[in-house]
């Protein structure tokens, strides 16, 4: 098992025969491969994870070798060979013909063998199948966002198991990186370009998700710039997908405003407490928007603009997909528009979570809600039979009910 064989790089390295290789590297890098997942390396979770740990493992153990052996010798050599009193040093040999042809061929031919490793696995993994899954990565700072064929787009990454997914990458603003370590999988994303990366996920995990991470530095925020890819049956995949992008099924205006709000980066730069952040705050924004007192960086108030054409809604519809068009006083235009990420439904949805943050507006609505009638009371006189006049009043017409609305 630890001789020199003669074999084809099929099976150890790629279509090449005729190598003659130390197959206990080999063996051992292969089991370290297997055993890896649960020491220090995450789990393998695509068709190509393991083949990138058993190479990482092979040069593990190469370099591991040579370092101990040097280290030995260095130190056997520096004991044994030292200077002695009494003791005239040798003469130094000034040439060895099989030495040098060995520290020449042999870290030669690992170096090839390296490289061939490296290059098959770098064909494979630049090299998608025909059957691909499209999905389109959108980074920003400092979120993700991935868009469906059917135009839904989530900040969480979905995908059914066994089935090639081929991504396509591309930054509204700065360079990031998508990095999913259980996939062995990394790949820049780069403003103004549109990269691409593919994988094939072999292992269920819909609930607690494998790690989406941004490995380039991208500004403050960058360590909270995090998502997760969640592995479905494909079956359940294709469930999901329906449901996720009918929200309204699913959740009130509200829950999807919240949703949006944690999920695609707001609440990096836009606090709900109050706290000054990167953006303005959330609380009694929408007061503010309302009431038309919020300034902007050419001192103009947004009353100037609310009228019968630009509704407080028209404001938020605005500040999402053009963000740089009023820059509120104080703040830099750092915002990245929405546009294509998000529906038109989501923009009420957005409206309702800020009215939900806003005192003024809640106060104005239980007042509102506190002068109607109860929904009770008016269902329970709706459906109790009718009496005789002598015994009780007559019901309350559906019009004088209405007009008290």
């Amino acid at each position: 098992m630890t001789g020199c064989i003669t074999t084809t790089l099929q099976n150890v390295v790629m279509d090449a025969p005729g190598y003659c290789v130390d197959t206990s590297l080999f063996m051992i890098s292969e089991i370290s491969a297997q055993l890896g997942q649960s020491f220090w390396m995450p789990t393998q979770a695509s068709t190509f994870a393991r083949y990138v740990d058993y190479v990482f493992y092979f040069i593990l153990g190469i370099v591991s070798f040579f370092f101990i052996l040097i280290t030995v010798l260095m130190v056997v050599f520096a004991i044994r060979y030292r200077r002695r009193t009494g003791m005239n040093s040798l003469p130094s040999v000034s040439h060895n013909l099989k030495l040098e042809l060995a520290w020449t061929l042999i870290p030669t031919l690992l170096v090839v063998i390296i490289f061939l490793l490296g290059f098959k696995g770098f064909i494979d993994i630049t090299t998608p199948p025909a059957n691909v899954y499209p999905i389109t990565v959108i980074a920003q700072k400092w979120s993700w966002a991935f868009q469906y064929p059917n135009g839904y787009v989530d900040s969480q990454l979905h995908v059914p198991v066994n089935r090639p997914i081929q991504l396509t990458l591309t930054s509204r603003d700065v360079i990031h990186s998508f990095f999913v370590p259980a996939f062995r999988l990394k790949r820049d994303v780069v403003p103004g370009r549109y990269h691409r990366a593919w994988f094939e996920a072999t292992e269920i995990n819909d609930v607690d998700g494998f790690d989406i991470l941004c490995s380039e530095y991208c500004g403050t925020g960058h360590s909270q710039m995090r998502s997760k890819v969640f592995v479905h049956d494909p079956t359940a995949f294709a469930r999901w997908l329906d449901t996720a992008a009918r929200w309204e099924t699913r959740m009130s205006p509200v829950q999807r405003g919240q949703e949006i709000y944690e999920q695609r980066g707001c609440k990096q730069c836009h606090s709900i407490d109050g706290t000054k952040n990167t953006g303005p705050t959330f609380k009694n924004a929408w007061d503010d928007i309302v009431e038309g007192k919020t300034t902007f960086a050419d001192g103009k108030k947004l009353s100037s603009f609310l009228g019968p054409k630009f509704t407080p809604e028209d404001y938020v519809r605005e500040s999402v997909y053009q963000p740089q068009a009023k820059i509120v006083a104080g703040f830099t235009p750092a915002m990245p528009s929405f546009e294509g990420q998000l529906r038109d439904n989501d923009i009420p949805a957005i409206v309702a979570f800020l009215q939900s943050l806003s005192d003024k507006y809640k106060s104005q609505s239980q007042m509102a809600i506190s002068n109607k009638p109860a929904a009770s009371q008016v269902a329970s006189t709706q459906s109790e039979p009718a009496q005789p006049a002598l015994t009780q009043p007559a019901p309350i017409h559906p019009t004088s009910q209405g007009d008290k609305k």
